[in-house]
This record gives structure tokens, C-alpha cells and sequence, in this order.
């Protein structure tokens, strides 16, 4: 499989964290990499065919960005799929209670999925492909579905660095 010839070489997957944080030319990701350019398009050119990284030609410029959603399906073949049989009007949290693996706390009168398969973090869920917008242990299935429970990946989208100024006037003494 092209995507993984892609992600086995070091040089790519720095390419690649690169691109996490802003688009490069060719000649920005060699510069960066301390590679040639020759070399740095070659690893390109493997990227794009695995298509997890777009072009954009701008006169004879061409401006390399991260195709997020590509690389996060890539991930997606390596989450477990099960199959459960409920009755209808059952809440979401009471069906992972039903699947190995998944964690739940209790804060106050909301219960909380804390850890799958032991991996600690923040969850989020989707029907059907879609995210509802009543919390997990409100949602009540109806019909058949396909349900999927996600764990927030801490990835920087933005970093401030933020200065707090105390605009109080110190009196001299």
C-alpha cells in the first residue's frame, strides 16, 4: 500500500509534522530538512500519490499543505469495529457500558467516557457520521446505527503566548 511506503520514512514524516503547522514550497521543506531540493521533491511526489499532501500552482510556485483528512482515514484502519444488539430507546453511554474496554466516570449526575482500551482523554461521538448535540448519556437510539467514539488528539492548531499587564499604578514610597 502506497500510504505506507509514504509514512515509512523519516524525512516524510517530518515533511509532514512541517505541514501540520504551515504550507511549504519544495525549496522551503528542503531548506528546513537541510536536504537537496531534488531529494525533498522526490519525497513529495510520494506524498502526493499516497495524496496526503495537496499542491497548489501558483504561476510556476508550488505551495505544499497537509491533507488532514486523508491521514486521519489512515488511522481510522486501525480502530475496532464491533456489533451490538440493543433495545430501542437505549442511551449511547449505556451501550459502551456493554463494550470491553471503555471506561466510565461518574462526576456529579453526569457520567463521563474517561478511557478507552486504557487511553486516557477527551470524547467525542457521532452517529451515523454526524455529532449530536445533546450529550452522550441524553442520546437515545431510535434505529440502526453506526456509532463512533472518538478521542480528541491534542494537535496545536493555535499557540498564544499571552502577556498579562497589571495597569495598577504602584505608588512610589
Amino acid at each position: 500500500m502506497i500510504l505506507f511506503k509514504a509514512l515509512s520514512s523519516k524525512t516524510r514524516l517530518k515533511m509532514l509534522k512541517l505541514l501540520t503547522k504551515q504550507n511549504y514550497h519544495v525549496s522551503g521543506l528542503a531548506k528546513v530538512l537541510e536536504i537537496s531540493v531534488p531529494v525533498a521533491a522526490k519525497h513529495v511526489r510520494i506524498l502526493e500519490d499516497a495524496e496526503l499532501v495537496h499542491s497548489k500552482t501558483f504561476g510556476r510556485t508550488h505551495v505544499l499543505s497537509l491533507n488532514r483528512e486523508k491521514l486521519y482515514e489512515a488511522l481510522e484502519t486501525f480502530g475496532e469495529s464491533y456489533e451490538i444488539t440493543v433495545q430501542k430507546g437505549t442511551s449511547i453511554l449505556n451501550v459502551l457500558k456493554e463494550v470491553a474496554g471503555v471506561k466510565i466516570k461518574r462526576i456529579g449526575d453526569k457520567e463521563f467516557v474517561v478511557s478507552i482500551d486504557d487511553e486516557e482523554g477527551f470524547f467525542v461521538y457521532e452517529v451515523d457520521g454526524k455529532t449530536p448535540d445533546v450529550p452522550i448519556n441524553d442520546y437515545k437510539l431510535e434505529t440502526d446505527g453506526t456509532l463512533e467514539i472518538k478521542r480528541l488528539v491534542p494537535v496545536v492548531k493555535k499557540k498564544l503566548r499571552v502577556k498579562v499587564k497589571d495597569d495598577a499604578v504602584k505608588s512610589p514610597r
